[in-house]
């Protein structure tokens, strides 16, 4: 049976949308904004890495990573990513949300920097440095993802707590929309300033030596919109929830949200230690209790980011080899190095402005309303219906009269992608589990979905560099297996409990009467029902 809840939390659960809301959105979303840029800006400068530091004299086509230099690139960023999470996960439940907050982006703000600052002139000394920068970097991101969202949902009412979490990841898709822009900017102003021909005409003279700045700049702009909301973040008082729940000190939590709210609190410290104490309210992560209370939600949240990160970091990271297989990107060799970023920027930029913006917003506008399971179920159907659709008859979209339709689904599988699980995922680990483990089981699911990308974005760049198949068979064979991948995200998904319109001590069971022993072991599952009913 629920308890009455602390008098300063349902103040929060029931408050009316307020200026506090959006500013949190705006300050927590900047750092997504960040984080999206950081990692997808990779994809962008890969091919002219390649040209600038892999040129092999007299070669027909153009210098491209070796697959192991490649990887690196792509991926150390995400293992960085991987330990940020499951550290500043942890550190957000034991030190606080807001200290660990400020720690994060201070590390995004050097890395981003020091990426485009990678020393010496050797293609060793620079991809070992570029790859230095960008692990701490993305260690640096790791830790935006629990801190933020469990930050948002512990400052948003309870109706619209789907919306105001989602609003804070959809700001990736202007981070992802943002790095494309750039990179046009940049390469057109280096195009204009200094013109050279293309490969087959020149290989020497395609790229030429001020190219090296183009993907320093790019990578570097990073910083800017991390620096600009430092100051903002660091204003930020410390969650209610935290500072309640977790440290205990009910008086401080009241005084920090009743100027937030702009009402009177009663701190209410008595019923506090009362509520904390109780042992069903006490166990750790790794005890029996919370295996029978969350366990299948962890696997639940940990085993879909998994399977969704394979196909969304494959199909992003690796768009501009999908697009340049069936011709809508122009081969390398008939371009100079300035033309090659510019054409793969603006496919990315056209796809995130079409699809991958809108979809984040249709999360937001309808995750309260239809809820994060119907939404995570439908995203992962679609996804898998569009990759067999492009994989099965693939030779048929290698054609030039087909290369629209072939873009054309590729991006829906992006929309569907973020109005589905790719928002949900994020959002649903922030919601489920008790306050003191919140942060913590955020990082581990969001860690899970970078393994996940770790595996995508590794095995396709191996995949599509081998040799014993031709280049059509790799990528149909990669589009299969993505599709199956998707499929099993669907199964996967009926381990995700339904928290619409529910408050966070609901779904957690934070505010259900102690009933000793019994109720550890069978805990009321009412609130808790892994499939909506």
């Amino acid at each position: 049976m629920a308890r009455e809840q602390l008098q300063v939390l349902n103040a929060l659960d029931v408050a009316k949308t307020q200026l506090y809301h959006f500013t949190a959105i705006v300050i927590a979303g900047m750092g997504f904004f960040t984080d999206a840029y950081d990692l997808f800006s990779v994809s962008l400068i890969t091919k002219l890495l390649g040209r600038i530091y892999y040129y092999t004299p007299g070669h027909p086509k153009p210098g491209t990573l070796p697959p192991a230099v490649g990887s690196s690139v792509t991926g150390v960023a995400l293992a960085g990513t991987l330990c940020g999470q499951l550290f500043f996960g942890w550190l957000g439940d034991k030190m606080g949300r807001k200290k660990a907050y400020g720690i994060t982006l201070q590390l995004m703000i050097i890395c981003s920097l020091g990426s485009g600052l990678s020393f010496g002139k050797s293609a060793k000394g620079v991809m070992a440095t570029l790859c230095f920068f960008r692990f701490w970097l993305g260690f640096g991101i790791g830790g935006d993802y629990p801190l933020s969202a469990t930050i948002m949902s512990e400052y948003a009412n309870k109706k619209t707590r789907g919306s105001f979490i989602a609003a804070v990841f959809a700001m990736q898709g202007f981070g992802i929309l943002t790095c494309g822009v750039v990179a046009l900017i940049v390469s057109t102003a280096f195009d204009k300033a200094y013109k050279a021909p293309s490969y087959h005409v020149d290989p020497v003279g395609s790229t030429v030596p001020q190219a090296d700045y183009i993907w320093r700049i790019i990578v570097m702009f990073g910083a800017i919109p991390a620096a600009l909301t430092y100051y903002w973040r660091m204003k930020m008082p410390e969650t209610a929830r935290y500072t309640a729940l977790v440290a205990k000190n009910a008086t401080q939590a009241a005084q920090d949200m009743a100027k937030v709210l702009h009402v009177e609190l009663d701190p209410e410290q008595a019923k506090l230690e009362k509520l904390t104490e109780e042992p069903s309210k006490t166990f750790g992560l790794f005890s029996k209790k919370f295996l029978r209370r969350h366990g299948l939600h962890l696997l639940g949240t940990t085993s879909t980011w998994f399977i969704l990160d394979i196909a969304f970091y494959t199909l992003n990271l690796f768009q501009k080899d999908f697009f340049t297989d069936i011709g809508w990107i122009p081969s390398a060799e008939s371009m100079n190095a300035v033309h090659e970023v510019f054409r793969i920027a603006k496919a990315q930029t056209l796809i995130a402005l079409c699809t991958t913006v809108p979809g984040y917003w249709f999360t937001v506008a309808f995750i309260d309303i239809i809820g994060r399971f119907a939404i995570q179920l439908m995203g992962f159907f679609f996804m898998t219906v569009f990759m067999f659709a492009l994989a099965i008859p693939y030779h048929h979209w290698t054609l030039k009269a087909h290369r629209i339709e072939f873009v054309v689904m590729y991006s829906l599988t992006f929309f569907f992608a973020n109005f589905g699980p790719n928002t949900t995922t994020f959002v649903v680990p922030a919601e489920i589990f008790p306050a003191r483990l919140r942060s913590t089981c955020h990082g581990i699911s969001a860690a899970a979905g970078k393994a996940g990308a770790i595996v995508g974005t590794v095995g396709f760049w191996y995949a599509y560099q081998s040799r014993d198949k031709t280049k059509t068979d790799r990528v149909r064979y990669s589009l299969i297996v993505l599709g199956c991948v998707n499929f099993l995200g669907i199964l996967f998904t009926f381990l995700v409990p339904e928290a619409k319109g529910k408050s966070l001590e609901e779904m957690s069971g934070e505010n259900e009467d102690d009933y000793g022993e019994s109720a550890a072991v069978d805990p009321p599952t009412g609130n808790n029902r892994t499939v909506p009913i």
